[in-house]
C-alpha cells in the first residue's frame, strides 16, 4: 500500500530531526515525507538542507495557514494522487523500526479500516496480572495488565463520575479515558478515537471529512472532534505493537491560561459532537467533572513545583467555565 507521511511542525528543528532519523530506519519506508512548518524563522528549514531524507518535501506555509488543524488540511492538499493511507506524526515523537510496518498490517487484518493509531508506549507503566486479580482503589485493569491511576481517575471513582465506557471510547457526558489507557499488549483494539500526532487514515476518508478549524493554533481536542465524526462513518483500530515514544518536548506549546482555557471550551465541543442534545445527568455529569477536574489542578498551586504554572492554567479552567455561559463554541 502507498502511504504518505505528513509532519506539521512549529519550532521545533531539533525534535523533528530525530523523528525523522527514526523514520530513516523503517522497515517500510514512507512514498512521501511533506513536512508543513509553521515556523517563524528559518531553523526548521536550515536542519532539513543540512540533512537529507529520501523522498521529503518541505512546505513553509504563509501566517493565515499556521495552525494545527490548518497545516494538516494544507499537507492533505499536497498528497500524490496514488497515495492510499495518510499517516500523521508530531514532530516530537520517535518511532520503533516496524512502526509504519505494523500499522499498514492493521489496514490488510481489517478492510474497513478508516483509520489506524500508533501506540506511545513511554509514558505509562503496565504490569501484567492474572484473570482473578482484584484492583486497589489507585489501580486501573483492563485486558489482563494493570497500570496505577491519576489523583484525579481516584477522586471520580469516589464520586460516581469515572467513564462507563472502554479507553478509546467518549461517555455521553464525555471525559472519557483515552487510548493512553489501553495496554501494551500488541493486540488491535477497536476505538472511536486516536491520538492526532500518532494516526493515520484511509485516504478516501478526506473526500468528506478535513480537520475543523475551530481548533486554533496548538489545536488541543482537535483529534477527538476529527475522530468522532469519522467513526460515525466507519471503523476506528489502535494497534498497540505499533509503538513509538513521545517527549513531548515544551517549544511552541501555549502559556498555561490560554491552555486551560481550551482544556473547557474545546472539551465542551468535543463533548457535543458526540452527543449533541446531551440528558440533564449528561449535562450535570460534564459539568461536575470539569468543575472537579479545576479544583484538582488548583490543587496543585500547593502540592507542586510548578506552583505558578498550575494556578495559572486553573484560573483559565474556571474562566473557560464561565465562558460557556454567555458565548458557547459554534459547532
Amino acid at each position: 500500500m502507498k502511504f504518505s507521511l505528513i509532519i506539521c511542525t512549529y519550532l521545533r528543528p531539533k525534535p523533528l530531526l530525530q523523528l525523522l532519523q527514526s523514520v530513516q530506519e523503517q522497515t517500510l519506508y514512507p512514498d512521501e515525507i511533506l513536512i508543513i512548518d509553521g515556523s517563524t524563522n528559518d531553523a526548521t528549514q536550515v536542519v532539513l538542507e543540512q540533512n537529507h531524507f529520501q523522498n521529503l518535501h518541505y512546505f513553509l506555509v504563509p501566517k493565515e495557514q499556521r495552525g494545527l488543524t490548518k497545516q494538516r488540511n494544507f499537507g492533505i492538499d499536497k498528497i500524490g494522487a496514488d497515495s492510499e493511507i495518510v499517516c500523521f506524526l508530531d514532530d516530537d515523537t520517535v518511532l520503533s523500526t516496524y512502526y509504519f510496518e505494523q500499522l499498514l498490517n492493521t489496514y490488510q487484518k481489517y478492510p474497513d479500516a478508516l483509520g489506524v493509531g500508533g501506540y506511545i508506549h513511554n509514558e505509562t507503566k503496565w504490569e501484567p496480572i492474572d484473570a482473578n486479580y482484584k484492583p486497589q482503589i489507585d489501580e486501573f485493569c483492563f485486558d489482563g495488565w494493570k497500570r496505577k491511576d491519576g489523583s484525579r481517575f481516584v477522586l471520580r471513582k469516589k464520586l460516581g463520575l469515572d467513564s462507563d465506557c472502554p479507553p478509546g471510547f467518549s461517555s455521553l457526558y464525555s471525559h472519557g479515558r483515552s487510548v493512553g489507557f489501553l495496554p501494551p499488549s500488541d493486540k488491535i483494539y477497536e476505538v472511536e478515537q486516536l491520538m492526532g500526532g500518532v494516526s493515520s487514515f484511509n485516504k478516501k476518508v478526506f473526500e468528506t471529512h478535513q480537520f475543523s478549524t475551530y481548533f486554533e493554533g496548538y489545536g488541543l481536542y482537535e483529534d477527538a472532534d476529527f475522530c468522532l465524526r469519522v467513526a460515525k462513518t466507519g471503523k476506528l483500530y489502535l494497534n498497540t505493537a505499533a509503538k513509538l515514544n513521545h517527549y513531548h518536548a515544551a517549544s511552541g506549546r501555549p502559556n498555561q491560561f490560554h491552555y486551560g482555557k481550551m482544556v473547557v471550551r474545546n472539551g465542551w465541543y468535543v463533548w457535543r459532537i458526540k452527543n449533541p442534545k446531551p440528558l440533564f445527568k449528561d449535562r450535570w455529569k460534564w459539568h461536575a467533572i470539569t468543575l472537579l477536574l479545576t479544583f484538582i489542578r488548583f490543587s496543585n498551586t500547593f502540592t507542586s513545583n510548578q506552583r505558578k504554572d498550575a494556578f495559572t492554567e486553573a484560573c483559565g479552567r474556571m474562566i473557560g467555565w464561565w465562558s460557556l455561559m454567555w458565548n458557547v463554541p459554534k459547532r
